[in-house]
């Protein structure tokens, strides 16, 4: 563990006081404004969030990925929007740096990224590029001391806040060996942002275009070598994987404790739902798959605190916990009946809210390969 635990409890209840005090009470304004007030940004700020995952020489918490996940399971007990907020600082928009940077890179951008002054931002899926990451077109051709950089990202979380991106662009051939990862910073000339997306869910976190018309990226802001691009966005992944799933598990937990309580005080029939025994089915196969993907997520994250290579448990529990979780909110709905379809309880937010987990990140079909790949390489 990277804190000593009773450092880590406090931070835990710290944190779990400000979700059920804090972000819960706003969850139906973030939701219908599509934006998160400032003065919650700045709390996070003030809370350590952006730098949970940036090593303490740099100015974060450093945490182990257990000790992460268990803050992931407290921020799944609110809207997803929430979490994002801080959600690439800690994940996808910073770990390619901590990772792969040299150390000026990390001395230049790790500190500022930490205390939530730079808002990160991770940018590889394109208009004709989603699951096939390997066939990025954003090209990058040398000109000097500089990569210049001409292309289209597409649906980039965080993009209208984030002033780093880590972006894949295409320096050499075709495929994975072609592709090189940079630090582009966002007042770089030529480079705009688009107009956030209108979603299906998570309003309050906006994805984004990006449009780079040769823009000018020094070389010294390379990251990695040459050519390492794909293999540098992959190890992102993989780490990211396993938050979201983290994530999946605490909204699962959150929607299992909503379900109950209203299955309490609902009476149909003379007596509370709860009572009724398909009613209690629904909770108890929310409850045991639930179970399952926490005991699942934390035994990958030891693996990966351990040194383990955890591509494939990282790509099975992120299949597991994310489909989990749709079928979690489905029952609730239902649960709920009628108020579960009226916005007003706000369980349709989350139904709505958590169907992005079955994407982002690697989509479902994308995890299969990936175990399958796994699985067949290590011999079963």
């Amino acid at each position: 563990m990277a804190l000593d635990p009773e450092t880590f409890d406090a931070l835990i209840e710290t944190i779990r006081r400000f979700v059920t005090e804090r972000l819960r009470p706003l969850e139906a304004q973030v939701g219908e404004e599509d934006e998160l007030p400032a003065a919650l940004i700045e709390e996070m700020r003030q809370l350590g969030l952006f730098g949970l995952s940036i090593p303490e020489d740099y100015g974060g918490l450093g945490l182990s990925m257990v000790e992460e996940l268990k803050i992931a399971f407290e921020f799944g007990r609110t809207s997803p929007a929430m979490r994002s907020a801080f959600g690439t600082n800690v994940g996808i928009g910073s770990q390619g740096l901590v990772m792969s940077g040299t150390p000026e890179q990390k001395e230049k951008w790790l500190p500022r990224i930490a205390t939530g002054e730079i808002i990160t931002s991770f940018a590889l899926t394109e208009p004709d590029v989603g699951s096939d990451s390997a066939a990025v077109k954003l090209r990058a051709v040398r000109d000097g001391n500089v990569w210049k950089l001409s292309g289209t990202k597409r649906y980039i979380t965080n993009a209208d806040k984030a002033s780093l991106f880590t972006v894949m662009a295409r320096t050499g051939g075709a495929g994975a060996h072609g592709v090189s990862a940079f630090l582009v910073p966002a007042d770089l000339p030529g480079l705009t942002i688009g107009i956030p997306e209108r979603k299906m869910g998570q309003q309050g976190a906006h994805v984004c275009d990006v449009n780079f018309d040769d823009v000018p990226v020094p070389a010294e802001n390379m990251l990695g070598a040459e050519g390492d691009g794909f293999k540098v966005a992959m190890r992102v992944l993989d780490r990211g994987r396993l938050h979201i799933s983290g994530v999946c598990v605490g909204v699962a937990e959150r929607l299992i404790a909503d379900s109950v309580a209203y299955a309490v005080e609902r009476k149909q029939f003379g007596k509370p739902i709860a009572e009724h025994q398909l009613i209690q089915a629904m909770i108890a196969d929310s409850k045991t798959e639930a179970l399952a993907a926490r005991a699942f997520v934390l035994d990958v994250a030891a693996k990966k605190d351990a040194g383990e290579n955890t591509t494939m448990e990282a790509a099975a529990v992120k299949l597991f916990a994310s489909e989990m979780v749709g079928r979690v909110a489905d029952r609730a709905v239902q649960i709920f009946g009628g108020a579960g379809y009226i916005a007003d309880y706000g369980i349709e937010r989350f139904y709505r809210d958590v169907r992005l987990f079955r994407i982002y990140e690697g989509t479902t079909q994308i995890q299969q390969l990936v175990v399958a790949r796994e699985t067949i390489r290590r011999g079963g």
